[in-house]
Order: C-alpha cells, then sequence, then structure tokens
C-alpha cells in the first residue's frame, strides 16, 4: 500500500530533530512496529522522504502530468450541442467548444451517447405498388414455364454516387442515447448521378452460354 501525506509526515516526526534523530534502520522498525497490518517500509523510502522535505520544505504528492478533467461544465456544453443538433460531428463540436476530439468523444461514451447511422429507403410513387405485383406476377409465370428462367438471369449490383450534395450514409450520424429509426426517402433517378455496375453472373447462365458458342 503506498504512502499517504500522513504517513510521510509520521515518518519525518520518527526520524526526529537535533540530537535526538534515529537512524533510517530504527525509523523503519518503530514504522513497523506502529503499524504491524502494514507493509514495512524500506530505508530507500525514508531517505527519500527526508530528502525530499530537506528540498521542497514538504512531502505532498507533485502535480500529476497530463491533459487535465473535463470539468462538469464543458460535458454539459458538448452534451447541449448534441441535443441541439443531433447531427453534429466530433470535429465540429471540437472546433466550437475548443477542446480536443478525443475528448469530446469520451464524453459522448460516457453519457451513453452513440452517432445512429441513416436508414436509405427508396421513394415509392403511387403506382410503384402495382408496378411490384405485375413483375411478381411475370416472373412467377415464366418460372411455372421454364423451370431454369431464373438461373439464366444475370444479376447486377450498383452503387450510386450523387453529384449534388446528397445525403451520403456513412458521413451523416445522429447522436442519441436511444436508436431514433431515422429514416430518409430518396430519389433513385436523380439526373445528377452516375452508377457504376457490377454483374453477378449465376454458374447456369456460364455454362448455357457456352454450350451455345461452342454448338455454334
Amino acid at each position: 500500500m503506498p504512502l499517504n501525506e500522513r504517513d510521510r509526515i509520521e515518518i519525518l516526526m520518527m526520524i526526529g530533530v537535533g540530537d535526538r534523530m534515529r537512524t533510517q534502520q530504527e525509523v523503519c522498525r518503530l514504522f513497523h512496529e506502529m503499524h504491524p497490518d502494514r507493509e514495512p517500509v524500506s530505508q530507500s523510502t525514508v531517505s527519500r522522504i527526508e530528502r525530499k522535505y530537506r528540498e521542497l520544505g514538504h512531502v505532498r504528492d507533485a502535480p500529476r502530468q497530463g491533459r487535465p478533467k473535463i470539468n462538469e461544465n464543458v460535458q454539459q456544453d458538448v452534451i447541449l450541442s448534441a441535443l441541439e443538433n443531433p447531427h453534429c460531428t466530433v470535429r465540429q463540436v471540437s472546433r466550437d467548444l475548443n477542446i480536443g476530439k478525443s475528448s469530446v468523444s469520451n464524453i459522448f461514451k460516457k453519457v451513453k451517447y452513440h452517432p445512429y447511422r441513416v436508414r436509405l429507403i427508396h421513394e415509392l410513387a403511387e403506382d410503384d405498388f402495382d408496378r411490384r405485383t405485375e413483375f411478381c406476377e411475370y416472373m412467377m409465370d415464366h418460372n411455372n414455364q421454364n423451370n431454369g428462367f431464373i438461373a439464366n438471369i444475370l444479376f447486377s449490383d450498383e452503387a450510386t454516387f450523387f453529384l449534388n450534395g446528397h445525403v451520403n450514409r456513412q458521413n451523416t450520424r445522429y447522436w442519441s442515447q436511444e436508436n431514433p429509426h431515422w429514416m430518409q426517402e430518396y430519389h433513385t433517378q436523380h439526373p445528377q448521378k452516375f452508377s457504376d455496375k457490377v454483374l453477378d453472373v449465376s454458374l447456369s447462365a456460364l455454362e448455357n452460354f457456352d454450350r451455345k458458342v461452342t454448338n455454334k
């Protein structure tokens, strides 16, 4: 158990002054007799305490190095920033309050605030529901007529990049203690965009294509 300031003062009193000074070995033995349930102190510990008192005039702990703790007022300001603008970023709060980004993140973590992402859902027109039903009926009819119909379809995945500053799901957050289930509709046919498609070709489709080329 480390010595506190009171223990160090007690050791200084055991050392004594003038012609009544004890040796370091005697101080260690006396401290152990007065505190038998504690870990004995070493002669080097007694020497450091005595030297510190002669040099500094006290035996208090030195101030701890490192970044000072964030006070409650700053914590409240960070929380208020999130309440006033749930879409704020850590960088923005750090700049506005003039504190480190890591401090802002730690405060959010302490109060259990989580940056929830927006959930993008397709904007549906009035007749889209009928089109979905018609497409399902079309696919079911053709699959019933030809069991290999679906295996011959080339499925693709598409990534859309908007050029007009449309919402970026990766950079948009909603700070909250509970999931706000934040959703936003977006129009997939916006003119200011470009798309990058990747084909996912089924094995059956490749085999059928290879067979047709071979027969020719």
